[in-house]
């Protein structure tokens, strides 16, 4: 058995719109996309790749959306800073009640934040939870200082990626906002 090249014509020397039964495909053939890369497919502008192609950027969004964006991201660390935590989902819950119909940037951004830093904020009373019976202080010590890393990891990375009119979704979050 040989293998023959998948470009190659078929046997008996036929060549595209030779011979009857030739039908040249419009299907991708092996190892090809069925979009070009970088052309932007069907759907709205907030759906469209970057330049890169890599994630979906909301083009219809101004300075101030961007901004918002941001805001809802950053929040959070503010919240940290002045309530110890507490408070880091009030920000983006504002956010998201206030101006959620602006854009499809501010939407998702406050969105995604608020049900991110609920997610945290659960984490937390989880480690206040194991702190009181003592012999969980360990678990509770390493669970809150992973949700602060996360904390701050995260929201920085949501910030900049907002900043760009990306569409950010946190890695872990419970689905409350949508």
């Amino acid at each position: 058995m040989s293998q023959e090249d998948p470009g190659a014509p078929p046997p008996g020397g036929a060549t595209p719109g030779s011979g009857p039964g030739w039908q040249q495909s419009n299907q991708p053939g092996p190892g090809q996309d069925w979009q070009q890369p970088n052309q932007p497919g069907p759907g709205p502008a907030w759906q469209q790749p970057n330049q890169t192609g890599s994630r979906p950027v909301d083009q219809g969004a101004g300075t101030d959306d961007r901004t918002l964006a941001v805001l809802a991201h950053l929040s959070p660390i503010i919240a940290l800073v002045l309530s110890a935590g507490l408070l880091s989902w009030l920000g983006p819950l504002l956010i998201y009640l206030l101006f959620r119909d602006r854009s499809h940037l501010v939407r998702n951004a406050s969105a995604t934040a608020f049900n991110f830093h609920i997610t945290v904020w659960l984490a937390i009373i989880a480690g206040w939870i194991c702190a009181i019976t003592i012999v969980l202080l360990p678990l509770a010590i390493i669970l809150w200082i992973a949700a602060v890393v996360c904390q701050l990891v995260f929201s920085i990375l949501g910030a900049v990626r907002a900043n760009r009119r990306e569409i950010y979704t946190y890695p872990f979050q419970v689905p409350i906002l949508k």
